[in-house]
């Protein structure tokens, strides 16, 4: 089994892996150090692992930030002194955590657990609802969005907002009259200022608001259709990107 370890203090990484190489839960064939978010990037890339120890806060960013620049298909475990968040947003996910400064029993019981969860573990969903969180409690979320109609200057509350719609080198929001507006934003980075337990992008022309979608049709396991309570944009079938299949479906579960 291979473990990675990104943590950027070294007595933190080799109080870690000193444990590791003691116990006799798992048997663990390699180990791999990573100090950095870069260093991550570039391993996963390139690499795999079957679980992962993770700092949260590293020196050149946040964990968190690996998983939006590469795939990281493994269980983790994360790593954090700061109990609060940890405590907040942990318990609603499947990935333990070790509170700093950890004993060696606490991180025997985390490998217990990940040995009794890694055959049916969902590590993609569980991940990117977590960044979600991450992205929510860090950021502000824009709840209005200021757009120009005719003469004047609107303000649209994000309750009447149904989608937001990519067209060209445009963007624009409808509401629920029926009426868009072009706004001056791109998709890609719109999706990070809204609430994600409203807004979902499920690919790369439609943002949707929760409450806009009237029906979830599987047309297969890779295939999932949106039905609108409005008209979609020239009658588009809204598709589910495949990539974003697993998250979508975590995402309707809470």
């Amino acid at each position: 089994m291979k473990i990675a370890i990104i943590e950027d203090e070294y007595l933190a990484s080799s109080y870690l892996k000193s444990i590791l190489e003691q116990q006799e839960i798992i048997l663990i064939t390699q180990i791999t150090i990573l100090k950095s978010v870069k260093e991550a990037v570039v391993f996963f890339a390139e690499n795999n692992a079957d679980l992962a120890f993770m700092d949260i806060h590293l020196g050149d960013g946040k964990s968190l930030e690996i998983f939006e620049k590469t795939t990281v298909s493994c269980p983790v475990i994360f790593i954090t002194a700061y109990d609060l968040y940890a405590i907040k947003v942990f318990k609603h996910f499947t990935i333990d955590y070790l509170l700093k400064p950890f004993e060696e029993q606490e991180l025997l019981e985390a490998l217990i657990k990940f040995k009794k969860i890694k055959d049916s573990f969902n590590s993609d969903s569980s991940l990117q609802s977590l960044v979600a969180i991450e992205n929510k409690e860090e950021t502000k979320i824009q709840r209005h969005f200021l757009v120009n109609h005719g003469y004047k200057l609107i303000s649209i509350n994000e309750t009447d907002i149904t989608f937001f719609v990519a067209s060209g080198k445009h963007l624009f929001i409808y509401v629920n009259s029926g009426n868009s507006y072009l706004y001056n934003n791109t998709l890609k980075d719109l999706i990070h200022n809204l609430d994600p337990a409203l807004f979902f992008k499920v690919n790369r022309k439609y943002i949707v608001h929760r409450n806009t979608i009237k029906e979830v049709i599987k047309l297969s396991n890779q295939k999932i259709e949106l039905i609108l309570s409005v008209r979609a944009v020239e009658n588009d079938s809204i598709i589910v990107s495949k990539k974003e299949i697993a998250h979508f479906k975590s995402w309707l579960d809470h």
